[in-house]
């Protein structure tokens, strides 16, 4: 299985609320299956609960690479926003709001990078936690 393989998943289920979509990968061919509540569509193994072969995806917010990860950021960039930021993430759209905030202050790119590694190393980890062997 390659890493990608991992990623994309990753990406798929973390582009929506915990919870909302699912991807399960079979740990042997790397085979990946989607399933989606709000479009109601659904690809999964009817034996995915029975086989130790398939494995979850794991939503970013089961990595701590949700509010946690922004926080991060956050006091070792721009301490001074502590405050702000914890106000933002109180209502909706708060990561819109946050990524118009670094970039007034020229850390936009600096987060997408940060943010990239960060999310890099938690897949690696969990991998490796889950005994899946990457290419």
């Amino acid at each position: 299985m390659t890493y990608d393989t991992i990623e994309e998943a990753f990406l798929f289920v973390s582009g929506a609320a915990p919870c909302e979509r699912t991807a399960v990968v079979h740990r042997k061919t790397g085979e990946t299956f989607y399933a989606s509540l709000m479009s109601d569509y659904d690809e999964l193994p009817e034996d995915q609960d029975e086989s130790d072969d398939y494995i979850g995806i794991p939503h970013k917010s089961d990595l701590d690479l949700g509010k946690p990860l922004v926080m991060d950021f956050v006091r070792s960039r721009c301490p001074e926003e502590v405050d702000r930021i914890l106000t933002i993430f109180r209502r909706r759209g708060a990561y819109g709001r946050f990524k118009d905030l670094l970039e007034q202050k020229g850390l936009l790119d600096e987060w997408y990078v940060f943010e990239q590694q960060r999310t890099h190393q938690a897949l690696l980890l969990w991998c490796e936690e889950n005994s899946i062997e990457l290419e």
